[in-house]
């Protein structure tokens, strides 16, 4: 039921401010439904040949619905560089990686946002938003 619900959220967005709606993985009516609506889109995988098929699945459902994207590139260093190189030929930014990491690991097992316990990925996140926002504007033409 989550298409309905986020139909419902899309009636009450504040279109002056920025909104950042989370869809679950894969190319399913949730995703579709969050990405027709979307100035942006943020394609998080990891390079591993399963996580690059499903990259590859979503960036043509973005494609499909003219939504710019970029990549957050998760577990970083676990696999191999396929989805960086595709980004590379395709000029598709890397907004942000994020390292394969044992207590980042703990941190999301345990319910806890990582930035919660390692501040210094704060400022990156901020800059990618940063980056979105400026990224989604030259996009839109929206200031």
């Amino acid at each position: 039921m989550a298409t309905p619900v986020i139909r419902s959220l899309q009636n009450h967005i504040d279109e002056s401010k920025p909104v950042i709606i989370d869809s679950p993985p894969g190319t399913a009516c949730p995703v579709l439904e969050v990405m027709e609506c979307a100035d942006y889109c943020v394609l998080v995988t990891e390079s591993t040949p399963f996580g690059f098929h499903d990259f590859l699945l979503a960036l043509e459902a973005a494609k499909a619905l003219n939504v710019p994207v970029g990549v957050v590139l998760n577990r970083d260093g676990l696999g191999d560089s396929r989805v960086e190189d595709f980004c590379r030929a395709e000029g598709i930014p890397v907004l942000l990686r994020i390292p394969d990491d044992r207590t980042i690991a703990r941190l999301y097992s345990e319910g806890i946002p990582f930035v919660k316990e390692m501040p210094e990925w704060k400022k990156k996140f901020e800059h990618m938003f940063g980056t979105i926002k400026g990224l989604a504007c030259k996009n839109t033409g929206v200031q």
